[in-house]
């Protein structure tokens, strides 16, 4: 097996299943409102930093809740999808 096969492709934070652990890979900045840039960064969300997805709303159209670190977070579903993550 070759070494670029091996390596996973990013996926949106919304789609990591639950109790898996991630590694964001990119944020698109510019998907995001100002506001929901600003809170993003003041959380800890950027490149390299571990994320696990531990809850959804049971409907799936509401938040979703991570963890960053050792804090719990929710996420709207659309700023969930803006964030692209390497399972790990």
């Amino acid at each position: 097996m070759n070494a670029a096969a091996a390596i996973a492709s990013p996926v949106s934070l919304e789609r990591l299943p639950r109790r898996h652990q991630a590694r964001v890979a990119q944020i698109d900045w510019s998907g995001l409102t100002l506001p929901e840039a600003r809170r993003l960064r003041e959380l800890g969300f950027d490149e390299g930093v571990d994320v696990e997805v531990l809850h959804r709303s049971p409907f799936g159209n509401g938040p979703i809740a991570c963890r960053i670190g050792r804090m719990t977070v929710a996420l709207r579903r659309a700023v969930a999808a803006s964030v692209r993550v390497l399972p790990a």
